[in-house]
């Protein structure tokens, strides 16, 4: 039965816009963090453990840092036009680094506030991106093009989360840290691996 409902969401799903379509892959790939703090973490030193592999990098750093780039979209698009979005202005770190609860509700948040805004957006909205690469760039964007690149980011991201996690013994939901698109081509049964290309 979980099956055919699943099968019927992904339909659901795939009718719907565009649009819609790129909420639902931001709040799924939110929502994977949110399952890692509330279900799959048990202490706040996990968050904390300094990865052997990865230099300087914890849990809660990767964490913090995916998140940051939806709120700073988000953010950019709630306020006054002309819509300037830069990724450089990240806070470091804040609590949702080294406690669980202060993460959960950090992604509660987050989740919560793509479900306001983005349904009242549109895809080609323009915004204007400033980055350090190291040198100070500009470059004219779109909102569903960077709503697409902080889900995809935020992948990135869970991908070293799972190799820190994997030297701490943690188990990970086989899904966790692929794009979709590898998800899609190897066939996956996960919810971000159903769609066709």
């Amino acid at each position: 039965m979980a099956d055919v409902q699943q099968s019927e969401s992904h339909s659901e799903i795939a009718s719907l816009s565009p649009l819609a379509q790129l909420q639902f892959v931001s709040t799924t790939v939110l929502q994977q963090a949110l399952d890692l703090v509330e279900n799959i973490l048990t202490s706040d030193e996990q968050l904390t453990v300094q990865s052997k592999f990865l230099p300087g990098s914890t849990i809660g750093k990767h964490l913090r840092h995916a998140r940051d780039h939806f709120i700073l979209l988000i953010d950019c698009l709630s306020g006054p036009t002309p819509h300037i979005l830069s990724y450089d202005s990240r806070s470091r770190n804040t609590p949702m680094e080294t406690n669980l609860s202060e993460a959960r509700e950090a992604f509660r948040q987050a989740i919560l506030r793509i479900e306001e805004v983005v349904p009242t957006a549109s895809l080609d909205l323009p915004l204007t991106l400033n980055a350090v690469t190291p040198f100070m760039q500009t470059f004219e964007t779109t909102f569903g093009r960077e709503l697409w690149f902080a889900g995809l980011h935020a992948v990135h991201h869970w991908s070293m989360v799972r190799v820190i996690a994997g030297e701490l013994d943690i188990k990970l939901h086989d899904d966790f840290g692929f794009a979709p698109s590898t998800l899609v081509y190897k066939g996956s049964e996960a919810l971000l691996g159903k769609a066709k290309i």
